[in-house]
């Protein structure tokens, strides 16, 4: 009987389903994401399997220890707003280089972490220009979800439908819903490369960094910024917002140093989640709140166990036809695309700095062989500055009052007469 008590206790139904559904949509709504970063980097299959061994690796130690320390329902995950930054900044670069900025971005993390200028780092660079930022770089994904119903209609509008719907009648399975109906269609339609596919365990890849300057700069510093400003600021607002007081910088210190130990084998980002997190933090994982977290160390177990399983989920994904591959990735960015735009656009002092990064970034332009990323925010960076000079930031023309309407034209028309 005390046998039973312990195992209910350690493992409650809700807890467990709860990480469960966490990870599954985690995984379906991302993991082409970094099969595809990997894949731009030039990376074999033995190497795309080693980058989800040690995303998971990190990503369950990280969560257990932290969501055992604090007791709060602290979810750990790779960026998804990153490994789309890497699949427009990653050709071109070798593997090694690509590791030096992984490198490169979780000692950031890390530093932000120790020295506790997390916050005031982050205020240097307005929440809207980093949504902005982040938008520019998921601006081709938006459109590549649509571009491919010209070539694949019978796959991708399916794969559309099935989400509207879902996300109508079914919210939190709304990605899974889509990529259901996507399989079933690509099914129907072929081009599954079923021989590909095979059952093996992940094993550790290490590849020693090289660190070249122009991609320090185009990758490094915009993985960064995009992983803190999008990732890290709502996973501690999804916190706060569920009443766990949880402190910020030890945070940043153990996911920083996780990504910094394990960059090496692939880990490009780690940082804290948002909409999983969301999941493990709500009533359905426990309805004791004190008790949440659980639902966080179950998540953990399950990702490791994706982590193991790494080679068969990248040679899984690399046996999916490419418009599902593409169809779920741009579904799978659709919200974080809507709250990104929204966030730039809602500040109307900064909506003109803002519009700018957001289109130097989409533009994909390439200068000094540095990426749109850094050119975006620059640019962002540049406008503000130059608009708020003098400490007085422009603003737009507020409409005169109907009063002074009225004796405005009265005048012009006199002026005119």
């Amino acid at each position: 009987m005390m046998a039973m008590d312990r195992i209910r206790a350690a493992a409650p139904p809700t807890a467990v389903v709860a990480g469960l559904i966490a990870v599954t949509v985690g995984v379906t709504s991302s993991a082409a994401l970094i099969f595809t970063a990997a894949k731009a980097a030039g990376a074999d299959s033995r190497e795309i399997s080693s980058w989800m061994l040690a995303l998971s690796v990190g990503m369950a130690c990280t969560g257990i220890g932290l969501s055992v320390r604090y007791r709060a329902p602290v979810v750990i995950a790779w960026s998804t707003p990153g490994a789309a930054l890497l699949i427009t900044s990653l050709n071109g670069v070798s593997m090694a280089q690509a590791v030096g900025a992984f490198v490169f971005s979780g000692l950031l993390i890390l530093a932000s972490g120790v020295t506790g200028w997390f916050a005031r780092a982050m205020d240097r660079i307005p929440v809207p220009m980093a949504a902005a930022l982040l938008a520019g770089v998921l601006l081709q994904f938006g459109t590549g979800l649509f571009t491919t119903m010209h070539s694949s209609f019978a796959v991708a509008f399916p794969m559309f439908v099935a989400y509207l719907l879902g996300r109508r009648l079914l919210p939190r399975y709304a990605v899974l819903l889509a990529l259901a109906a996507g399989i079933v269609a690509t099914v129907f339609t072929g081009g599954w490369h079923a021989e590909r596919v095979r059952l093996s365990v992940a094993t550790p890849v290490f590849v020693t960094p090289e660190f070249d300057w122009k991609v320090l700069i185009s990758v490094g510093v915009p993985l960064f910024v995009v992983t803190m400003a999008s990732q890290n600021l709502p996973g501690v607002a999804v916190l706060r917002g569920a009443g766990y007081d949880v402190p910020v910088s030890p945070l940043m210190t153990w996911t920083g140093a996780a990504n910094l130990l394990l960059a090496p084998f692939g880990a490009y980002g780690l940082n804290l989640a948002a909409i999983t997190a969301a999941i493990c933090t709500s009533e359905t994982a426990h309805p004791d709140r004190r008790k949440r977290y659980i639902a966080a160390v179950w998540a953990a177990v399950f990702y490791l166990c994706v982590g193991v399983l790494g080679a068969t989920v990248a040679s899984l994904l690399d046996a999916m036809p490419h418009p599902l591959v593409l169809g779920i990735a741009g579904i799978g960015l659709l919200a974080t695309v809507t709250s990104s735009l929204a966030t730039a656009l809602s500040d109307a002092a900064s909506r003109e700095a803002a519009v700018v990064t957001f289109l130097a970034t989409a533009s994909g332009v390439t200068l000094l062989g540095i990426g749109s990323a850094f050119w975006g925010l620059l640019a962002g960076v540049l406008t503000s500055v130059i608009l708020s000079a003098g400490g007085k930031q422009r603003k737009p023309d507020a409409p005169a009052p109907p009063g002074e309407r009225r004796q405005g034209a009265t005048e012009r028309t006199r002026m005119t007469a």
